[in-house]
């Protein structure tokens, strides 16, 4: 089989909001191959990304991510390895080319799993486990501490065991502030729920800024403080990782290759280790590093705060880890993302989410549902056209 084609497509909501929600927009992927159909999702801007994709070269190590994908062949889970290895070589002075092939990638697994008439999880050898996690109700804080703890306690009603706040004004006020919203979101939550802080890199790599918040967050026995740092802060994580007492530090969204997480993992001394497969350069790279997590006894988490086809491939790489293990669950989607996906992965009655049952990723996309989100896109370079949304089809 061959790569016949790949189509990305611009969705936004009517109103992109200036809040910490990647769902409001999306580059969705589609991709053919040996007549099945794949789909991915990419975590990054959209146009951006859609721009790396098609771009005209500019020299032999920076070109348009596309022209090393179409007409190649993919039999098997080797093709997609020798494919993402050409896009590196061919692309890499590009650099939103790492967040562009994350979600060709994600549909070349979902196709070949089609064609193959096998789930990802096959493919990857676990056999057909669906795996089983608990879910963590993934939310913005409150504009107040008491809208998070009306948040926290709809959570609660809704039948999670643990929930994560973050984002919103977090950090950017006083520690006694950030105190309050901690406190609100455990009072809603209950004394037996657990509870995780992300901070959004809102510290920057003040070591001192990020230290002042660990009482607050021990006081309320918070699992673990993420993404206190931008990224590439490894110094400083090593450093709050030493500081906290009951406190894990969590990060990795923001590594966009194996290498970087792995850094992460082993000089940022991160105990969580959390990765996009929509960033990370798709569920392949994410194995990577959630089976070096295992060997160093960290533990590996999902990140994912856009839509379920997001959810189900960011799941697929630790799908035959034990039972019970944690995973993010976005809650507060937009109509985007919740229109995407007519059967979403829910809650089972013992608390767990499993992935679905189903040849590639399992999951079913609602494009008519979609199609009035579809944003038209044309590129053009002087007169020469570049790309042109084609027509979005099942």
């Amino acid at each position: 089989m061959r790569v016949e084609s790949v189509d990305p497509y611009y969705l936004a909501m009517p109103e992109i909001t200036d809040v910490g929600d990647g769902s409001q927009d999306m580059l969705l992927v589609r991709v053919q191959v040996g007549g099945a159909v794949g789909w991915g999702e990419c975590e990054a801007s959209p146009l951006t990304s859609l721009a790396a994709m098609v771009t005209p070269p500019s020299h032999s190590a920076c070109r348009p991510v596309l022209e090393a994908v179409l007409g190649e062949q993919l039999d098997s889970p080797t093709d997609i390895a020798r494919i993402a290895r050409r896009v590196t070589e061919r692309c890499f002075d590009l650099l939103q080319a790492d967040h562009a092939w994350s979600g060709i990638e994600i549909a070349l697994w979902d196709a070949l799993g089609k064609a193959l008439d096998k789930p990802v999880r096959a493919l990857m050898g676990m056999g057909a486990s669906q795996g089983a996690w608990t879910p963590y109700a993934s939310v913005l804080f409150g504009e107040d501490a008491a809208e998070t703890r009306q948040k926290a306690e709809r959570i609660a009603a809704a039948g999670f065991s643990a929930a994560k706040f973050g984002w919103a004004r977090f950090g950017s006020g006083s520690p006694d502030q950030d105190r309050e919203q901690i406190r609100a979101a455990r009072l809603g939550l209950g004394h037996r729920a657990t509870l995780m802080v992300d901070a959004g890199t809102v510290f920057g790599e003040d070591v001192g800024a990020a230290a002042a918040r660990l009482p607050a967050l021990e006081e309320s026995q918070v699992t673990w403080l993420e993404e206190p740092f931008s990224a590439g802060a490894l110094d400083c994580y090593a450093q709050l990782s030493r500081l906290g007492r009951s406190v894990a530090i969590a990060g990795g969204e923001g590594s966009h290759n194996a290498t970087q997480a792995i850094n992460l993992m082993t000089h940022g001394r991160v105990t969580y280790i959390q990765v996009d497969t929509g960033r990370i350069g798709g569920i392949g790279p994410a194995r990577v590093v959630a089976l070096k997590a295992r060997s160093l006894g960290r533990e590996y988490v999902n990140h994912t705060f856009t839509s379920h086809l997001a959810l189900a491939s960011s799941l697929h790489p630790f799908a035959d880890w034990p039972e019970g293990g944690m995973a993010e669950y976005p809650l507060e989607l937009s109509l985007l993302a919740r229109n995407l996906v007519p059967r979403p992965i829910e809650l089972c009655q013992d608390g767990l989410i499993r992935l679905p049952d189903g040849p590639g990723l399992g999951i079913r996309l609602d494009i008519d549902a979609v199609r009035p989100f579809l944003r038209e896109v044309t590129i053009t370079v002087g007169e020469d056209p570049v790309y042109s949304t084609p027509p979005l089809l099942p």
